[in-house]
């Protein structure tokens, strides 16, 4: 139930009379001030904005009966420059909330006002609550995107955006690591210790887990300097794996770029609410960093969670769909989907680019972060006539203050027009580098499987580039060679894709468990099984049974393992070690298991005898390329 304003658009709470067009309004969001809190929300083509506060009246009440809240409504004032702004007394930190928005519903021209539709802020501090599969989440009646607008109210179906006081204390100091002596490890929170027995049970899959001294000293001993975490922003699943109940278990599905993802988060620290965790991500980045080591995020600016046009309806869509997606042009408006997701966020608009900036200062800021890898990042540099290096963001990163002293690292591609962009984002930004990927495998296994058939191979001449830093990509620049071989993060593996292990024993992705008919995943692995599809003894990668084959083969899988490890890790450039690979880890063949939140993916700390050998290599390979200065070249 809720208690409505009488007059969808009166006056201003606290300026009765006409609204200033032009006035000062407070940064966005909804934080606190003296009495209450200021509230900004951008609506660029809403005719009115409320704020709605929601308390929970009766907690024995399933979380998704509308008998469990109560709803008051607070109309904001504006626009001022699109920015709908009020400041609220008496609300305090904890008070759930969330926008309504009116307009007009008018899909064709890419305008989606629905005020039956509660809306999460996007720079919302917190949520709670999960996602329902429910009609309600979505605007339209139907799977028509350009059907009429849904009248149910979807507040007891979605998370709600909380009040979030600024956290207090100082964190310890960044390590600030040189690039030259950069290694760059890629976990998942709840992948890296959820299956770690030597963590007490309560902290395993968490936050805190990641920064206990058992993970810690195993980060320091295999001579990691830099984690780089997948997606921790607030995500829920993409529209197809809610309607399965299934859930987008690496993250890439964002719902909140403010908001810390609250599962990953120990128990005590969910029920006790979104400060607590957030104290508990900041612990994290304070303990690893006393103990020397950088965090970096993986982050998802290039789209939402909302899915396309007939998605969700659950915060950017409802408050400026026109103002925040990239539309292709036409009539009716479609939206332009270069990112594989359904919908794209458009930076050619400033409020798009002040959004992704905002979120980036504040965990940098707040939450103490040293850098960000950003997904699909051609996206983020994409202009009138597609990827420019000179973007407006792509330049802020550049010249920001907060930002430009971090570790900055790019995905060069994407999936539309000119999406492959390898090589050419601007310092300081170091990229993925795709090729370094491709030579090392190729060299070390699609060749080596052509010659065991007789068959040539392409020879070691882009292994060779790729092991002397990628000048070809990285060398070009106005001066030039000024980005160095640092600017490859080089990697043989990474989450997307084989682990380490299953690319020496598989030839083909086994993806049936994501239920997609093993149509997801990429079919180009350059990977070799040595002879037989998938484990051979209960000693090499997976189980299975003991045989002679099995003998003789496992030796060679476990020796091509080394070779690429050894590839990786004494190359000029930037390592990138995929967590578990220096273990042997195994996803049974799997190259695409976003969906798999169980051992499929979590790293696997039981170590039989080949596998404690293979990280002594780790651990040898890592050490050689810190005592000797000649394997970590800055410069071509």
């Amino acid at each position: 139930m809720h208690e409505p304003s009488p007059d969808p658009r009166p006056a201003p709470p606290t300026a009765p009379g006409s609204v200033d067009r032009h006035a000062l309004v407070p940064p966005l969001g909804v934080r606190p001030a003296g009495d209450g809190v200021d509230v900004a929300v951008l609506a660029s083509h809403a005719t009115a904005v409320e704020l709605c506060l929601v308390d929970v009246v009766d907690p024995a009440l399933p979380a998704h009966d509308p008998a469990r809240y109560r709803e008051r409504r607070v109309p904001l004032a504006g626009p001022a420059y699109g920015v709908w702004h009020a400041h609220v007394p008496g609300v305090r930190p904890g008070q759930r909330y969330g926008f309504r928005v009116h307009g007009p519903w008018e899909p064709a021209a890419g305008l989606r006002h629905n005020p039956a539709k509660l809306l999460v802020d996007p720079y919302a501090r917190g949520l709670v609550g999960e996602l329902v599969d429910d009609p309600a989440i979505r605007g339209q009646v139907g799977d028509d995107p350009y059907g009429p607008p849904d009248p149910r109210d979807s507040l007891p179906f979605v998370p709600h955006a909380v009040v979030v006081a600024e956290p207090a204390g100082t964190l310890a100091p960044r390590p600030r690591v040189p690039w030259r002596d950069t290694v760059v490890y890629e976990a998942h929170v709840r992948g890296l210790t959820q299956r770690l027995e030597a963590l007490p049970e309560h902290l395993r899959g968490t936050y805190a887990g990641v920064a206990h001294p058992v993970t810690i000293e195993h980060l320091r001993s295999l001579g990691v300097t830099t984690v780089e975490l997948l997606p921790v922003h607030a995500n829920v699943p993409e529209p197809h794996l809610l309607a399965s109940g299934r859930t987008n278990y690496w993250g890439y599905s964002t719902l909140g770029f403010f908001a810390p993802h609250a599962a990953y988060a120990t128990r005590d620290a969910q029920d006790a609410g979104p400060a607590a965790v957030l104290d508990e991500v900041r612990g994290m980045v304070h303990l690893l960093h006393e103990a020397g080591i950088e965090v970096l995020l993986d982050v998802v600016h290039n789209h939402t969670c909302e899915g396309g046009a007939d998605g969700y309806h659950l915060s950017w869509r409802g408050l400026d769909n026109a103002g925040y997606y990239l539309h292709d042009g036409g009539t009716p408006a479609r939206l332009a989907d270069v990112t594989g997701t359904g919908n794209s966020l458009d930076f050619r608009r400033p409020a798009v680019v002040r959004a992704a900036l905002d979120s980036l200062r504040y965990w940098a800021e707040v939450v103490g972060v040293d850098g960000f890898r950003f997904d699909l990042a051609v996206t983020l540099g994409r202009g009138a006539t597609g990827f420019d290096p000179d973007h407006p963001f792509l330049v802020a990163l550049q010249t920001d203050p907060v930002l430009c002293g971090l570790k900055l690292v790019a995905e060069p591609w994407d999936v539309g027009p000119g999406g492959w962009r390898t090589g050419q984002f601007p310092p300081p930004l170091a990229e993925w580098n795709d090729r370094f990927r491709d030579a090392a495998r190729q060299f070390w296994l699609a060749d080596a499987r052509e010659a065991s058939h007789g068959r040539p191979g392409h020879g070691v001449r882009d292994l060779a580039t790729r092991l002397a830093g990628s000048a070809d990509l990285f060398g070009h620049s106005d001066p030039p060679l000024v980005r160095g071989p640092v600017a490859s993060v080089s990697y043989v593996t990474a989450h997307d894709g084989f682990t380490l292990a299953d690319l020496v024993a598989y030839d083909h992705k086994h993806n049936l468990a994501n239920g997609e008919n093993n149509r997801d995943g990429t079919d180009d692995n350059r990977s070799w099984n040595h002879g037989l599809e998938g484990p051979v003894t209960p000693d090499a990668t997976a189980g299975g049974v003991l045989d002679g084959l099995g003998v003789e083969i496992a030796p060679l899988r476990r020796r091509s393992i080394r070779n690429l490890l050894a590839t990786l890790v004494l190359a000029a450039g930037t390592p990138m070690i995929t967590a578990g690979d220096e273990m042997g880890r195994t996803q049974r063949g799997n190259n695409n298991a976003y969906v798999q939140d169980d051992e499929t993916s979590w790293v696997s700390w039981d170590l039989s005898p080949w596998r404690k050998d293979l990280l002594a290599t780790a651990r040898h390979l890592l050490a050689l390329r810190r005592e000797h200065p000649a394997l970590r070249p800055d410069a071509f």
